[in-house]
């Protein structure tokens, strides 16, 4: 096991990781930018290094800052957490070029799980089901566009082969748009993504948003923990997630589970990852793979017992799962809800300092945020400030439960969206589950003050 850990991250997620340092006895190194000085995980720290100023490019991003803060304390291993680097193929190759062992998948796993292109080829290849569309980068020239466009069906979804995050795509109802919206999304990924290839999807109308979990070490041994549905979402970000996923057979999801783990023994992964599906009319379609931790990890964790963070940490020194498939049990369901420093209205982001923060407790409640009465939240990243999540042996329980937690949650000196999920908490239609990735986009247009 590792002596000591550099967390290349910042917020809750750094918080998270520097806890299970300590439960396994390892010193964890946090790093931060000027504006994260007085952060929780920066006071608790037995080593803390400033990377920068507050500009990501200058701190959480800079390469050869987060390198040289390993090197000057000894660190052995880098725990990119999510965001930032953490999918970055370039930067865990100078890490382990430097020595130091990354803490995620080899740089060729990065890579390949990182351009859908080959995403989508690889998983094509070992047997997981994919939205049917291009086989790959699409062509220059127009017939040929056009063809594919037919076979496939319209609409279609024109999607960056690098993009991410909701940017790089363009929905396509009539071939009159169509190579007009592959051109205005090539060059939309050369500027965003530095990568201008695009490929071709059909656009599913109502899908939900449901993603399987899974975890794998050197030895060649994988394992789902079962899936999250993430479908209330506002501009492609999440907003709520939860586990399982309301109304999906059990048995479709084992099927689902199990190519993914197949999928992760063919191309030698390791370390946690996330399969992202679209899911419409009883099929599963692959759309991309997160080659890292996922924010909505602790619902996976409430329903299985596994603690994630800590296993990534093990098999990133050589151990092997301490668990097999079969030993996996689901237990109850659990709810989070993202707390954003954002008006919960207008959704302008609110930074600022906060004159009083009460987190709510009580059983099956977990709270995950590094903010605390009289830390100021800095306007420079994210608006994440923390996440609320609820366990209930049911759903209706875990609902319950977290409408009791948001009830007792108290902040003030800024705007947090918490007054959003308390109102989602009681929708007819959210309440009955299985809502499709459009219902909050929705909702939030019908929605009055």
């Amino acid at each position: 096991m590792f002596k000591k850990i550099l967390v290349a991250n910042r917020g809750e997620i750094a918080l998270r990781i520097q806890r299970a340092c300590q439960e396994l006895g390892i010193k964890a190194v946090m790093v931060y930018s000027e504006a994260d000085r007085e952060a929780k995980y920066v006071k608790l720290a037995e080593e803390a290094v400033c990377i920068g100023p507050a500009p990501s490019a200058l701190s959480y991003l800079n390469m050869p800052a987060i390198i040289s803060a390993a090197e000057v304390t000894d660190a052995e291993a880098i725990h990119p957490g999510y965001g930032f680097l953490s999918e970055n193929a370039d930067f865990a190759e100078r890490v382990e070029k430097s020595g130091f062992q990354f803490i995620g998948p080899t740089p060729e796993s990065i890579r390949i799980m990182g351009d859908k292109v080959s995403a989508k080829q690889a998983m094509i290849k070992a047997g997981v089901p994919c939205v049917p569309g291009s086989e790959g980068e699409l062509p220059d020239d127009p017939v040929q566009i056009r063809r594919i466009a037919r076979t496939v069906g319209y609409p279609v979804i024109i999607k960056a082969s690098g993009g991410g995050g909701g940017r790089g795509m363009r929905v396509v109802h009539t071939e009159a748009a169509l190579i007009n919206a592959v051109a205005m999304t090539k060059a939309e990924a050369q500027s965003a993504f530095g990568n201008p290839s695009v490929y071709m999807e059909k656009f599913l109308q109502n899908p939900r948003h449901i993603e399987i979990q899974i975890l794998a070490d050197k030895h060649k041994n994988a394992v789902y923990l079962g899936e999250r549905d993430c479908s209330m979402q506002r501009r492609h970000q999440k907003i709520i997630e939860e586990a399982p996923a309301p109304g999906v057979p059990r048995k479709l999801i084992e099927r689902v589970g199990e190519r993914c783990v197949a999928a992760c023994k063919k191309i030698g992964y390791r370390g946690a990852g996330t399969f992202e599906f679209l899911y419409e009319d009883g099929e599963f379609y692959f759309i991309e793979m997160n080659t890292r931790v996922q924010v909505e990890h602790p619902v996976t964790e409430m329903t299985t017992g596994i603690d994630i963070v800590r296993t990534q940490i093990m098999v990133a020194a050589g151990e092997r799962l301490p668990f097999t498939q079969r030993q996996i049990q689901m237990r109850g369901h659990a709810i989070e809800c993202r707390v954003n420093a954002e008006d919960p209205y207008k959704f302008v982001p609110s930074p600022g300092r906060i004159t009083m923060w009460h987190a709510p407790g009580g059983p099956g409640v977990r709270v995950d945020s590094h903010i605390y009465t009289n830390y100021f939240v800095p306007p420079n990243y994210d608006s994440m400030v923390g996440k609320i999540i609820a366990h209930g042996d049911t759903r209706e329980q875990a609902l319950a439960r977290m409408r009791t937690a948001l009830g007792e949650t108290v902040v003030e000196g800024i705007n947090t969206n918490i007054p959003l999920h308390r109102e989602l908490m009681v929708d007819a239609k959210f309440m009955s589950g299985g809502t499709n990735i459009h219902y909050l986009e929705e909702w939030l247009g019908h929605r009055t003050r």
